[in-house]
């Protein structure tokens, strides 16, 4: 079960407390509150590309240590990693691309269940789908269920 306990910063005495929110980031996390609003009433996602906004390094390190680092990260090897993870607020993740040199391509905020690198489309589904068959079929299976 999330709680503020588990998902507050590491030596955060208060859990109630946020790091200062400089102004120009007001705007943003205005837009991240409606997204998310709308991800609960209707299930409509969002995704903010944070380098096509005019943020600097300074500001988005700062956005990033407000809506702080939840439980859940992964990391995917494509093309380069891309490293994800959700913030402290639920359905907030950032998205991270990085190319095979680790330098950064794209900074997203995702707002969702899940972010939608993460989920597998219905090709990568048949693929899946067709090489159980085949491995199937090799251990002596004539036929797969439909």
């Amino acid at each position: 079960m999330r709680t503020l306990e588990s998902i507050a910063p590491a030596g955060d005495t208060d859990t109630d407390a946020l790091p200062p929110l400089p102004g120009p980031l007001v705007p943003l996390l205005h837009e991240v509150r409606h997204a998310l609003a709308r991800l609960i009433d209707e299930g409509g996602e969002h995704r903010i590309d944070l380098h096509a906004l005019p943020l600097d390094a300074t500001l988005i390190d700062q956005l990033l240590a407000f809506i702080g680092r939840g439980e859940v990260e992964a990391r995917i090897d494509a093309m380069g990693p891309t490293r994800v993870h959700e913030s402290a607020i639920a359905g907030v993740w950032i998205v991270d691309y990085r190319d095979a040199d680790d330098q950064r391509l794209a900074l997203h905020l995702e707002i969702a269940t899940v972010p939608q690198i993460l989920r597998t489309d219905r090709a990568t589904l048949n693929a899946g789908l067709q090489r159980l068959d085949a491995g199937l079929a090799g251990a002596g299976d004539p036929s797969p269920p439909s």
